[in-house]
């Protein structure tokens, strides 16, 4: 039977050898990873490269007391410190505990009192050390942990790697079911790369009528601006490439082959320069063997693909990711983001979440609805999906939801060209960026 100990990491400071060798003996033989040390001085020293999960030390020593040890170690995360004296008095254990010491022990010691005093430092300890870790991570988020939350060697290797692309200008294909963080992939490689001061155009293929693409892709002479213009010196993402018209998909190759294109009703071809970062929830190789796609056009697409994982092969980011979405709407919604019970854990694991990533949002979104009125639970949230939702109770709540609906419709209805959003909506500019922001909106997953 595997110890509780075992993979606890110990230092043992005190400079009588028998002493020393009797502790190291016990402890090794319960489970511990140990290493001992004559000197405090020699413990301060170590402690700048490997930070142990518990520290036992004597009480009364030369040169550094453990007393004057334990000061030397005061800080939000050092380890806990277990002190030992053949010449404690209470005064003396006062003043440790007064100090920040875990627990005094007085010699001779009690073997199951130390242990239980060691284990419990240790486990506290990491426990501390996790509780910090996870609060950074939801509270302090920056760069691509922002895009693509998690801890999974999946998600942190994909987060190298668009790292690493974000440098290039070489065409990236980004693949996974829906919900899985795509646009906001794409946006992530824009904003890292050497073109983020330039423009990134999104252009929703499935949802632009087959008799208006050209017009929305090249523009017409008559001043309407397409996309390649639109997007001249940055980056143009294509989500939903799948979907493109067979008959577009040729002067789509050229354009990205030449890095120039022809207005509808124009005769001479306008250059640019321009980054692709395509998107798609099929497999295009499929679509090219049903003649829906062109094999030319998937080689000019593909140079490098980046596969983005479901969120049913990411279970141990499901409830770092539902937390982070529930304290962003706890705070939309100005209430304290309510406890994670045992129970929430286990519907959260047990669900499949077919829509991913975007589907949790929307669960963590409803469950603090309900909190709002003292009720609710991840199950319920979980069992609403695709039902519609109930009326808010309260002014606040109602204005919150009008807006997130009527800032959305405009986004997606004049294609993400926020200075004709906030006209059409009759605000400012600014008041319009901070309205998104308030809301939780991303202008991204709505085109």
């Amino acid at each position: 039977m595997q110890n509780d100990e075992n993979g606890f990491l110990i230092f043992i400071v005190d400079d009588d050898k028998s002493m020393r060798d009797s502790l190291k003996h016990l402890l090794k033989k319960s489970g511990w990873q140990v290493e001992v040390f004559t000197r405090g001085q020699d413990v301060i020293s170590r402690l700048k490269n490997v930070c142990p999960d518990v520290i036992l030390s004597d009480v009364r020593m030369p040169s550094m007391t453990g007393l004057e040890l334990l000061e030397n170690l005061k800080g939000d995360f050092s380890p806990p410190m277990v002190l030992i004296s053949a010449h404690g008095d209470i005064p003396m254990a006062v003043e440790a505990m007064q100090n920040g010491a875990y627990s005094f022990i007085e010699k001779p010691f009690d073997v199951h009192r130390l242990l239980a005093a060691l284990r419990n430092g240790a486990r506290g300890h990491r426990q501390a050390l996790e509780t910090a870790r996870l609060r950074e991570r939801l509270t302090s988020l920056s760069g691509l942990d922002r895009i693509l939350l998690g801890q999974t060697s999946t998600i942190a290797d994909l987060r190298e790697e668009i790292f690493d692309l974000s440098a290039s200008d070489t065409p990236v294909l980004l693949l996974g079911e829906t919900g899985t963080g795509k646009s906001l992939v794409a946006r992530a490689m824009h904003d890292l790369g050497l073109r983020s001061a330039k423009p990134f155009i999104a252009l929703n293929c499935a949802t632009i009528p087959l008799q208006d693409f050209e017009t929305y892709m090249f523009g017409t002479i008559d001043g309407t601006r397409g996309a390649f213009v639109q997007a001249d010196g940055g980056s143009l993402f294509l989500d939903e490439v799948g979907t493109m018209p067979l008959e577009t998909q040729a002067k789509l190759l050229r354009a990205i082959e030449m890095q120039e294109f022809t207005m509808l009703g124009a005769s001479e071809p306008i250059k640019v320069n321009i980054r692709i970062i395509s998107a798609s929830n099929e497999d295009l190789g499929n679509l090219v063997e049903e003649g829906r796609f062109r094999q030319d056009l998937l080689y000019r697409l593909n140079n490098m693909v980046l596969n983005l994982p479901p969120l049913r092969e990411r279970k141990s980011d499901i409830s770092l990711l539902y937390s982070h979405f529930l304290t962003q709407q706890a705070e939309l919604y100005e209430i304290v983001a309510p406890e994670l019970s045992a129970d929430d854990v286990a519907s959260l694991i047990s669900h499949d979440w077919a829509g991913n990533v975007r589907e949790l949002r929307h669960v963590a979104e409803r469950r603090i609805m309900a909190a709002r009125r003292g009720r609710g639970s991840v199950a319920e949230a979980i069992a609403r999906n695709g039902e519609p939702d109930e009326v808010p109770e309260t002014l606040r709540e109602a204005v919150a939801v009008f807006e997130k609906q009527l800032i959305s419709q405009a986004i997606k209805s004049h294609q993400g060209r926020m200075d004709a959003v906030a006209e059409a909506l009759g605000i400012g500019r600014r008041t319009l960026n901070e309205k998104i922001v308030k809301l939780g909106l991303n202008k991204d997953e709505l085109l």
